[in-house]
């Protein structure tokens, strides 16, 4: 009777390291853009586009593209990343603030992104840089203002 409950608790020890380390690796990291192009491995990274390296192929749908820390405060000097994306460009490509990228390096030192996810300024942002709140919007609404 011991037995079998060494062997069941063996059994379900075993199924739980496997299922941690199924889990494990299909969760992919964040990291930094240093970070993604040292390693050879699926990660997420962010980055502001460069738009004056943006070139798209609409015969193979190839979005090329360069990006760079989006942390950074030198925008000129800041050492750039190459991207590819094959796919369909987001409408909103052009309008980005920064792009969130998941992928892995290639061969040639390229980033290849199987998805991409386009960081827009919201377009719930007033003129000047503010957000509306909308519980000031129908204090006012209500105030008549």
């Amino acid at each position: 009777m011991k037995a079998k409950y060494i062997i069941g608790g063996i059994i379900i020890v075993v199924f739980l390291i496997w299922g941690t380390s199924a889990f494990l690796k299909t969760t992919i990291q964040y990291v930094s853009l240093n970070e993604a192009f040292a390693g050879n491995r699926t990660v997420q990274v962010m980055g502001k586009i460069d738009f004056a390296k943006v070139n798209y192929n609409d015969v193979d749908t190839r979005l090329e593209f360069a990006v760079f820390d989006a942390d950074t405060k030198d925008t000129i000097n800041a050492k750039r990343f190459p991207v590819v994306y094959y796919g369909v460009v987001p409408g909103n490509f052009d309008q980005a603030k920064s792009v969130v990228l998941k992928g892995k390096p290639g061969d040639d030192g390229v980033f290849v992104a199987d998805q991409m996810l386009v960081k827009c300024p919201s377009k719930y942002q007033g003129e000047g840089g503010e957000y509306q709140d909308i519980k000031n919007d129908k204090a006012d609404a209500d105030a008549g203002v």
